[in-house]
């Protein structure tokens, strides 16, 4: 069988680099953009410093910003409706995985009309042709949406999120400047930072894991963890790892797969509206304990990079309960809490068959029930 690897055809990383964002559109021959950004980073001036760039060389666009946190499918229409009458050719994704998801999915809308319900996006899709060509421009140092081949969107009415994943959504160009991110509060830069170590040890120990994905996947584990720290406390140095972290990370896990930390984070994020790295952070360290028996020497490797000593001197049971421990630290530090008081025993059947459907859960390397899904649910309480 063989190992498919997608990438952006064009990234760009460092500070500075939205400078290049005219640079791509004008050798493309792009007419107009249609800047996909959402209400809070217009208001703090954080999609300005794109859209300065956009003004000072010539290059006309719209603004949408019907975006909400966890972007649903009303969003999504009222974007294509949007998009169409803007007359734009290319996309300009400036935000979090809540604006990328949202212009991914118009994208891929206004190309493959087909799919306008949104729903039917959900899963593998067989869409014919790529998207609406997309520059996308993280703001947070955590989704990795700029290069990967996945979208979720939020489906209201259904209390629930779906993921679409579809090789033809990947955004052309990715510029990652860590001056994008230097806005965010600390309780952001924690949420989305443990949103990209989840990413990172999911990726690693999924069905799909293989050596050039574990490449990339035990660098963002290092990377994250001696960078997340000083990312909140809004350190240079913090943030610039954190930006090359979180996208080295997406580099590896929307080529091989996520598992049920993410298919739980969803349904918490549906169902709560829990913030998805928040909802991370909580069960990353319980599922890693789920699946610690079918990871062979993986958790000596994740305990590794995360600068454990001595590992090799440790026992299977003492190298993977080290891991785990790192990870339970690390959210601690940056100030994630453990415990989701929302969630009630009455709860427990819908947010569990929620989680099962979810399409992160079959890449788990352990095979999780429905009993298994409420006990670590159950651990929230």
């Amino acid at each position: 069988m063989a190992n498919r690897f997608m990438l952006n055809e064009t990234s760009y990383h460092g500070y500075g680099a939205i400078k290049e964002i005219a640079n791509e559109a004008k050798a493309r021959g792009f007419s107009k953009a249609f800047v996909c950004s959402d209400p809070d980073l217009i208001r703090f001036g954080v999609t300005k410093k794109v859209t300065d760039i956009l003004d000072e060389n010539g290059l006309s666009y719209d603004i949408y910003s019907d975006i909400k946190a966890n972007p649903t499918i009303e969003n999504v229409q009222n974007g294509v409706a949007a998009f169409k009458a803007s007359g734009a050719d290319y996309i300009v994704a400036i935000g979090g995985g809540s604006s990328m998801d949202t212009a991914k999915a118009i994208g891929i809308i206004i190309a493959n009309p087909e799919f306008e319900d949104v729903r039917s996006l959900e899963g593998v899709a067989p869409t014919k042709k790529p998207c609406v060509p997309i520059i996308a421009v993280p703001t947070t140092a955590g989704t990795a949406a700029e290069v990967t081949i996945n979208y979720v969107i939020t489906d209201v009415e259904r209390k629930r999120k779906f993921v679409c994943v579809d090789p033809h959504d990947m955004p052309v160009v990715a510029v990652v400047d860590p001056d994008m991110m230097s806005s965010m509060p600390k309780g952001l830069t924690a949420s989305t930072g443990m949103d990209a170590l989840t990413h990172a040890i999911e990726g690693y120990t999924t069905k799909g894991a293989w050596e050039m994905s574990d490449m990339f996947h035990l660098k963002a584990i290092e990377i994250i963890s001696r960078s997340l720290r000083g990312a909140v406390a809004n350190e240079k140095a913090g943030r610039e790892g954190m930006a090359l972290g979180q996208y080295i990370a997406g580099m590896g896990f929307s080529n091989v797969g996520l598992g049920i930390a993410h298919s739980m984070a969803h349904t918490l994020g549906a169902v709560y509206d829990t913030p998805h790295g928040v909802a991370c952070a909580m069960m990353l360290p319980i599922v890693m304990d789920f699946n610690k028996e079918t990871t062979g020497e993986k958790y000596r490797e994740i305990a590794r990079a995360m600068g454990v000593k001595g590992v090799d001197e440790m026992s299977q049971d003492e190298y993977r309960a080290a891991a785990i421990a790192a990870v339970r630290k690390l959210s601690e530090d940056v100030g994630i809490p453990a415990k989701l008081a929302a969630i009630k025993e009455d709860d427990l059947e819908f947010l569990a068959q929620s989680a099962a459907a979810d399409a992160c859960a079959p890449g788990n390397p352990k095979e999780a029930s429905i009993d298994d899904f409420k006990a670590m649910f159950r651990q929230l309480m």
